[in-house]
């Protein structure tokens, strides 16, 4: 597959910029793979596609505050640092991003917060946008966590394109966030509530969790043609005993597997058998996925709606087919169905 076949055309109109007033209010568009079949719901009706024993497999990672806005020493400039991944907790090293990244130097000081409560000295350029900085501060590791994690903000992508919000804290958060390490929500997960998860539960659907740390390489764009060529920014993915148990098991008794979102998909397909059981891992992940693949894991899958060349794109395609991906799309366009990370869902069966 070639990234020009991942082109459609999006209004900006549809890109939402707010999240539904209740999380599992949002629309559904229903995919049949088999019939081609496209339906209309709003998400709670979810629970008309899942029977008993069925098993739903969330994300439980956790996002952090990860973009701060600082100043560089003598000039003052303004500047945007994004933290990605902490690099070694003793020493206080951090690997980000920065904003406007030419002027940012090796030995650069940069400050953060009223009376500079926070300095960082640039270590490192690792790449054209990437660097390391060591943050100076004397107080405990958790006394200078807190202080970094109260100067950050919610790292809403950038295609929100507005002001991030005091909701945000709480709506780019999944109900199920446990482990922290994400610096972008998995979003199809931000569907469920409470309830729903309840009603669920009922029906006798059981719930597995695994942690994939989302990083910004989701949002990275694809700057070749040739899909066999573009690197994929690894992640940190953790697959529990109790996790492969309830998958595998769910295997044997010919129950239906569905992957909450795109990251549930690749950290599944990472660390499958020969004989396609699930297998406990903890490591990284750097699979990507586009048509033509083979499952080996998940019958079903929740996703949001995609941005145009999109590697998240790539996969749902990859999932119910081309044809019928893009199909799904144009109805989605058609009848004005939101997009994006607060956009509405996709249900493939």
């Amino acid at each position: 597959m070639k990234l020009s076949q991942f082109r459609y055309n999006l209004p900006q109109e549809l890109i939402a910029l707010y999240p539904t007033e209740n999380r599992d209010e949002s629309r559904l568009l229903v995919v049949n793979r088999k019939t081609g079949k496209i339906e209309h719901k709003i998400f709670k009706d979810i629970t008309e596609y899942f029977n008993e024993d069925d098993v739903l497999v969330f994300n439980n990672t956790k996002v952090f505050p990860a973009r701060l806005y600082g100043n560089k020493e003598k000039t003052g400039a303004e500047i945007e640092v994004f933290l990605l991944r902490e690099l070694n907790r003793e020493q206080r090293l951090w690997d980000v991003l920065v904003d406007p990244a030419r002027k940012i130097r090796i030995g650069n000081k940069l400050y953060f917060g009223e009376n500079d409560l926070l300095v960082a000295e640039v270590i490192d350029n690792t790449t054209s946008r990437g660097r390391t900085l060591r943050f100076l501060y004397d107080g405990t590791y958790d006394e200078f966590k807190q202080t970094l994690y109260s100067l950050g903000e919610t790292p809403l992508p950038k295609f929100i394109n507005r002001k991030v919000e005091p909701e945000d804290n709480e709506r780019y958060q999944t109900i199920f966030a446990k482990h922290e390490g994400a610096v972008a929500a998995p979003t199809a997960g931000l569907h469920f509530s409470r309830e729903l998860l309840k009603k669920l539960e009922i029906i006798g659907v059981h719930f597995a969790e695994i942690t994939l740390h989302v990083g910004l390489g989701n949002f990275r764009s694809v700057d070749v043609e040739d899909l066999t060529k573009h690197k994929v920014d690894s992640e940190r993915i953790k697959i529990t005993n109790e996790a492969v148990d309830i998958v595998n098991k769910a295997k044997d008794d010919k129950q239906r597997i569905c992957a909450v979102g795109t990251t549930v998909v690749r950290t599944l397909e990472s660390s499958v058998s020969t004989a396609g059981y699930l297998k406990p891992f903890d490591g990284w992940t750097n699979k990507l996925i586009f048509p033509p693949y083979d499952f080996k894991v998940p019958d079903m899958m929740i996703s949001n709606f995609h941005l145009p060349y999109s590697t998240l794109l790539m996969m749902v395609a990859a999932f119910a087919g081309y044809e019928l991906t893009f199909d799904a799309y144009k109805t989605a366009v058609k009848e004005k169905y939101r997009f994006g990370t607060y956009g509405d869902a996709m249900l493939i069966v």
